[in-house]
């Protein structure tokens, strides 16, 4: 039901329900994702009520995008992360950009520099400013 959601909570029986119901689920606070314990949940919950509360989380960080941009933006999936998480944090350096999207802080991967650098091509270089080593969300 949630696979590929990252979401946090500090409660142990959530966690292990929300990792059964296939989401990737953390202890400690994560900074993309939904946290788990900020939607005030009410026990009991039925699977649709659980659903629809996730759901609305996601949502939400799509209205990031669409108020940034000011519209609806089509855009491959890391470069969505990205921009939610400048968009959540202010900035982040790109150890803590690969490792919020899952990447090792010291991973040889190029993946977040390719997404960075093809939204800067997209949206021009001012879109995503680096300052002293810190990635942030600049102007359109």
């Amino acid at each position: 039901m949630f696979d590929g959601v990252n979401i946090f909570s500090s409660d142990a029986i959530w966690r292990h329900i929300l990792s059964d119901l296939g989401a990737h689920v953390s202890d400690t606070p994560i900074a993309y994702g939904i946290d788990f314990d900020s939607l005030d949940i009410v026990k009991p919950v039925s699977m649709l009520e659980l659903r629809n509360a996730v759901q609305h989380a996601l949502d939400m960080d799509i209205g990031i995008i669409h108020n940034i941009f000011g519209r609806n933006v089509q855009m491959p999936t890391i470069q969505a992360k990205i921009i939610i998480l400048l968009y959540k944090s202010g900035g982040m350096s790109a150890s803590q950009l690969r490792n919020a999207l899952g990447y090792s802080p010291n991973a040889t991967t190029h993946a977040v520099d390719t997404a960075i650098y093809q939204l800067r091509r997209a949206f021009g270089h001012e879109f995503i400013k680096n300052i002293n080593g810190v990635y942030q969300i600049g102007k359109l």
